[in-house]
């Protein structure tokens, strides 16, 4: 079989859709490698380049032009005789010609309608038109949880039928057992304490950031941050200065996939109290890192964390407080939590992912 990907983020997106897709690619050609997979883009970048080593991983240099991934990749597809196309960020090429090919999207959140306030209204009407003409194009349609399957059923009025819920794991870093000396020089490296709480990720109103802040603030636990900063990072710095508690919060920055695995490991509790995903691997990360987790009782999160970690409502900070010193304190508990959750995310192995995805092309063929 050959198997065609938009692979935009592939190459250009460092994190979210760019890891989906990379782990996607790595994950099939690892567990089927007699299949031919091919990474259209108009071209490449130093991302991923080891899955670009790997028997029957090819890139493909698109047509050049403007919208040319909207108007020229599809039919690039079909000129090199795939089978399937797989768009992996919501989006399928408009243009296509007569050569048979099935097309499948994967879909990974519908948050701009669920949350507009995030979003400018030019961006809204353009996501929602592209991934209404994506549904309507494609074959079968992945959603990443039961929440993006149920909200691609409201908001793009698909029948039920043609979306397939497949779950996304994380990157293979986060299962590595490293050794303690590796693990000690990340804690070196970047000073971190000897407890502290973690909360990984863009750091933007939706992820909630603030409320972590205001909830260890008045205590004595130390809480790292990884991720990129956003226009909302400045609310939650003239917090911090305000309550002095700028030896309270560590922001780390230039932190490797490798590094970060470790730095999950070395955590206490993982916090991740955002109000809305599409799935939330940062969830997965920890659970897969053996570290307790706290998360929110909304959207995907449940899905994600299982019934062993701790949910919260994301927007009462006193509740995050009580469970946050609860954990701290209780190290049994932590401990009976982090083995519990280790065995329901096995769930999001690359092994059973895989395989649904390959079932759902077969289908197809």
């Amino acid at each position: 079989m050959k198997i065609a990907f938009d692979a935009k983020r592939f190459f250009h997106n460092t994190s979210g859709l760019g890891n989906y897709s990379r782990d996607l690619v790595r994950i099939l050609s690892q567990y089927y490698p007699q299949n031919e997979y091919l990474l259209l883009n108009k071209n490449r970048s130093e991302r991923g380049k080891e899955i670009l080593e790997r028997p029957g991983v090819r890139f493909v240099e698109t047509s050049k032009g403007k919208f040319s991934r909207q108007l020229k990749m599809g039919k690039d597809a079909q000129k090199q005789g795939a089978d399937i196309f797989h768009g992996l960020s919501g989006e399928l090429p408009l243009k296509w010609d007569k050569t048979p090919i099935k097309k499948v999207v994967t879909i990974h959140d519908l948050i701009f309608m669920r949350y507009p306030q995030y979003y400018s209204f030019f961006d809204r009407k353009i996501h929602l038109w592209k991934f209404r003409k994506a549904a309507a194009t494609a074959d079968k349609i992945i959603a990443i949880s039961e929440q993006t399957k149920q909200d691609i059923i409201h908001y793009l009025k698909v029948p039920e039928a043609k979306i397939e819920v497949i779950y996304q794991g994380c990157h293979q870093a986060f299962k590595e057992q490293q050794t303690e000396e590796q693990i000690l020089a990340v804690k070196e490296k970047f000073l971190l304490p000897q407890r502290f709480i973690l909360n990984v990720g863009t750091i933007e109103e939706r992820k909630n950031l603030l409320n972590i802040v205001k909830a260890i603030q008045g205590t004595e636990i130390p809480l790292v941050v990884v991720g990129r900063k956003t226009g909302y990072y400045k609310k939650i710095a003239g917090f911090i200065r305000k309550n002095k508690m700028e030896k309270q919060v560590y922001f780390l920055e230039g932190v490797s996939m490798d590094e970060l695995a470790m730095i999950y490991k070395l955590a206490d509790i993982f916090v991740y109290p955002s109000f809305f995903e599409g799935f939330g691997i940062p969830v997965i990360e920890a659970l897969f890192s053996k570290t307790v987790t706290i998360t929110s009782n909304t959207s995907c999160l449940p899905e994600a964390g299982g019934k062993d970690s701790v949910y919260i409502d994301p927007g009462n900070h006193l509740d995050l407080k009580a469970k946050i010193q609860f954990l701290w304190d209780n190290e049994s508990e932590r401990k009976r939590r982090t083995e519990k959750s280790f065995e329901f995310v096995q769930q999001f192995n690359d092994e059973p992912i895989a395989r649904q995805l390959m079932e759902l092309y077969k289908k197809l063929k």
